[in-house]
């Protein structure tokens, strides 16, 4: 044991004598690391997120299509809905988009309606469900410096001036749902957006049996051509190819980096400098084994590849979780970016962390024994000699 302790120490000696060498190749392995987990842990926690957020999402959502877009829906539909037998309830939304000149920001506005009763219970203050009142998202809070009581106008299709009174802001429990969220009464929501009594967002159907969903919706597209069913299946597997695909798009834009990096292991494996190889040597000469040899390269690739690895991950963490990923979040969210902004939870996979690991770390360290391995088995005269 003591035998091996003093291996390490001198490895460790070993690294310090080519101190400059040895950090830049740390910078490097920490640059690569940082880039990669950085990628792997947001991708991860937004996928996390969005599963987070459509877990008490509906089943199946009727959108009307025209021309390629979503459209206004006729009320008429609901009924020819309900009819096909397996339906529960058919609850019309209303929702839509509000740009506040004063924040910059794009707000998500809703009517109340049914399915919002859970929502409900993760705010502070009460919602009573008057005319002129309205529930706000931590975020919109924050922006307006708005509390209970507060006044936000809001300005209609019209461009008349609405002032609703906040009388509850949800939690920062709800944040990633509910921060740009302005919940209004079904009246107001018309009056501002000018929208007709006819007409509805979109509708949300209950199915009573969850295997049906499928059927369902194809028999919805049957009877109402026009429209587009949209299953809660459907969106978690488009956010999971989404962000699986963007984040296959920045280690594209980051190849640079990556090829650095497989650049540095190949000079490491197709030989060593002429000091290592003196230094091999005369360790030989004076009486060191070849498997002292390679236990001492084995310490010095594992000291630089575990401090790289590390110091990369632990990099990636704050990056993502204390700073707001503020170098990959635009590639991964896109040009819609949500305002204000929110902070993801720390959400790890270890696998992923273990497959970086084996990615990483393994090749380095091979890449170091293998020519202190040859250089070992060598006569020590030949190899000082070059």
């Amino acid at each position: 044991m003591i035998k091996h302790l003093k291996i390490l120490e001198f490895a460790i000696s070993s690294l310090w004598r080519r101190k400059f060498k040895n950090l830049g190749i740390i910078f490097v392995f920490s640059l690569i690391i940082f880039v990669l987990s950085s990628i792997l842990l947001l991708t991860y926690s937004f996928k996390k997120e969005a599963i987070a957020v459509l877990e008490g999402a509906p089943e199946l959502i009727v959108q009307r299509i025209s021309a390629g877009r979503h459209a206004l829906m006729p009320v008429e539909y609901m009924k020819k809905v309900e009819k096909i037998p397996g339906v529960g309830a058919v609850i019309p939304r209303l929702w839509g988009y509000y740009y506040d000149i004063s924040t910059g920001g794009n707000y998500t506005v809703m009517a109340e309606y049914r399915g919002l009763k859970d929502l409900l219970n993760i705010m502070e203050g009460t919602f009573t469900g008057e005319k002129g009142t309205c529930l706000i998202g931590k975020g919109i809070s924050d922006a307006r410096f708005a509390v209970i009581g507060s006044i936000i106008p809001i300005i209609g299709s019209d461009g008349k001036v609405r002032r609703l009174k906040t009388v509850g802001i949800f939690t920062d429990e709800s944040r990633i749902i509910t921060n740009d969220l302005i919940i209004i009464t079904p009246e107001d929501f018309r009056d501002i957006f000018n929208l007709p009594e006819n007409m509805v967002t979109d509708i949300v159907v209950q199915v009573y049996n969850p295997t049906e969903v499928d059927n369902i919706a194809r028999k919805i597209k049957q009877i109402l051509p026009d429209t587009r069913p949209i299953t809660k299946n459907e969106i978690l597997r488009t956010y999971d190819t989404l962000f699986d695909w963007r984040s296959g798009m920045v280690l594209t834009m980051f190849l640079g980096a990556i090829l650095a990096f497989i650049i540095l292991a190949w000079d490491k494996a197709t030989g060593l400098s002429a000091e290592e190889r003196h230094e091999i040597g005369i360790l030989k000469s004076i009486g060191w084994e070849t498997s002292d040899v390679m236990e001492l390269k084995f310490w010095e690739g594992l000291v630089i590849s575990s401090l790289s690895f590390l110091t990369g991950l632990i990099g990636g963490y704050i990056h993502i979780f204390f700073f707001g990923a503020s170098v990959f979040s635009p590639a991964l969210k896109g040009w819609s970016v949500i305002f204000p902004e929110f902070h993801l939870m720390p959400y790890i996979n270890p696998y992923q962390i273990v497959v970086l690991l084996f990615m990483t770390v393994i090749p380095y360290m091979a890449a170091t024994i293998v020519p202190s391995w040859k250089a070992a088995i060598t006569d020590p005269d030949v190899v000082m000699r070059g």
